[in-house]
């Protein structure tokens, strides 16, 4: 007990909106439900909790958690809760109290556990995409300072964590919680094979309709993990992990359920690390960087880019570094820097083409190619173009170089390149081939399901109120104002 309120449940509890009689009957039920009938919680002690400070024994923590994510409708941990948890390594959290948010970087020992418990959470909620108000982001510099020193040191598990040197050895957490076994290199190809399908479906038709595929295929590999298998099927399964925690990250995104979102990109980044993958951690954090210029925060994208480009170190390929050197290009477009933009993107084309292909790319920077250099250039470009308008054209020769190189399995990025090409076209002040693209867009994003197609489509509509004397852009836009709404109805209507 610190003496101090719990800051953290205070507000959790805030917003659920109980009385404290209210949610000491809840912990005893849903305790019951979870074999766990032995418990008697009262009011005096759930006011200790709040107020005092206190932290529960197990498995109140978990209980609290499964109520608290249930009421509001998005993951909630038990860090979440102002809670730490045993065996955990380095000084005792104070309730309340936060040296990083939701204890990142967390021990080696406790990645597989954070996994799981984070997948299963997310799992359980009963409605899809709903993201409560007062859920925030943590901010790009918060998690660079926590995360820098961690991510340039190599993983050592405190003195008193499992042995890792025993093949076939499971945590405790791992049983009662998981019906899984220890496996063989054929399994893990399978999982390897399944994550490439995932990330087709993805890159096809948007995040919407697989998203609790992988996130059940993920807290499925957090189980596998639980158990210490031979060191290369070991590193193997972090590989999978790492990748399949990056996709339900972007998923995430794409959805807008952006918190959960950036917390999968962090268990990304550890994964990969934990496998030995630097280069695959840092394009883990630079997808929380993109996600950052998405919401408007390019500032903070580029605080987790610097640690993205250092992380990820010598050995990422020249392509790798060609692709975080395009995000740098954009937020600093989001920021009307078109110097700093046009260096970064000049550094992204000298490294794409410096790549002889002399080692094979990995799984996850496959669907990294030249369209998607060309993709990236005209979006810095149009993005750019609302501080530079001449930087309109330069979007729209990239626009179009992207869209000739697409195939017919990247649906979303083909729709994207549509967006941005009519956006530029609008603002270079030609509305007739403005109109064009944009009505291929429109034919394009009902086949998927992505919620920032909404967001740039919105960006898009704006720039047609100029040009309302047109009778067609007059149609587009009544078109864009019927069709939008309809289908925001019609993805909240499925979440309920």
């Amino acid at each position: 007990m610190t003496g101090e309120p719990n800051t953290r449940l205070s507000d959790l509890f805030g917003m659920a909106g109980w009385s404290k009689g209210e949610l000491a009957r809840m912990v005893n039920r849903k305790a019951a439900a979870m074999g766990h009938s032995q418990l008697a919680t009262d009011t005096s002690r759930v006011r200790r909790w709040i107020d005092m400070g206190e932290s529960p024994r197990d498995p109140v923590p978990e209980v609290l958690a499964a109520l608290f994510t249930e009421r509001l409708g998005r993951v909630v941990t038990i860090e979440d809760l102002g809670f730490g948890r045993r065996g955990r390594t380095g000084k005792r959290r104070v309730a309340g109290k936060d040296e990083h948010p939701d204890d990142v970087p967390w021990a080696p020992e406790r990645t597989a556990a954070v996994l799981t418990e984070f997948t299963g959470m997310d799992l359980m909620l009963n409605r899809r995409g709903l993201v409560s108000a007062g859920v925030a982001l943590a901010a790009g510099p918060t998690l660079t300072s926590a995360l820098n020193d961690w991510l340039h040191s190599d993983p050592t598990p405190a003195a008193d964590a499992p042995r890792t040197d025993t093949p076939l050895h499971a945590d405790p957490a791992g049983f009662d919680r998981y019906d899984t076994a220890p496996i063989g290199s054929a399994e893990v190809t399978a999982l390897e094979n399944a994550v490439d399908i995932f990330r087709k479906w993805d890159a096809q038709r948007g995040g919407g309709l697989q998203r609790k595929a992988v996130v059940g295929q993920l807290n499925e590999v957090g189980g596998l993990l639980a158990y210490r298998h031979p060191a290369d099927l070991q590193q193997r399964l972090w590989g999978v992990a790492a990748n399949l925690a990056v996709l339900a990250g972007w998923m995430s995104h794409d959805v807008g359920l952006e918190p959960t979102a950036q917390k999968y990109f962090v268990i990304a980044a550890h994964a990969a690390r934990e496998g030995g993958d630097r280069p695959r951690a840092g394009e883990a954090l630079s997808r929380a960087a993109r996600q950052m210029v998405h919401l408007g925060r390019p500032d903070e994208a580029l605080d987790l880019m610097k640690l993205a480009h250092s992380g990820a170190g010598e050995e990422a390929l020249p392509r790798t570094r060609a692709m975080l050197h395009t995000i740098d290009a954009w937020a600093y477009a989001s920021m009307g820097r078109g110097q700093a933009m046009r260096r970064s993107l000049g550094e992204a084309e000298e490294l794409f083409v410096s790549d002889r292909n002399d080692e094979e790319a990995p799984s996850w920077m496959q669907m990294f190619d030249e369209a998607d250099l060309y993709g990236m250039q005209a979006l810095a470009f149009r993005t750019l173009a609302d501080h530079e308008p001449s930087a309109a054209a330069l979007a729209q020769q990239h626009a179009k170089k992207a869209l000739g190189m697409r195939n017919d399995g990247r649906q979303r990025s083909k729709l994207f390149d549509f967006i941005s090409l009519a956006s530029a076209c609008f603002i270079a002040g030609d509305p007739e081939q403005g109109n064009t693209y944009a009505r291929r867009a429109m034919v394009s994003m009902g086949e998927t399901s992505s919620h920032r197609t909404w967001d740039r489509l919105q960006q898009m509509y704006e720039l047609t109120a100029p040009y309302t004397d047109d009778p067609a852009i007059r149609d587009l836009r009544e078109e864009l104002a019927l069709v939008m709404p309809r289908q925001a109805k019609k993805e909240k209507g499925a979440e309920a």
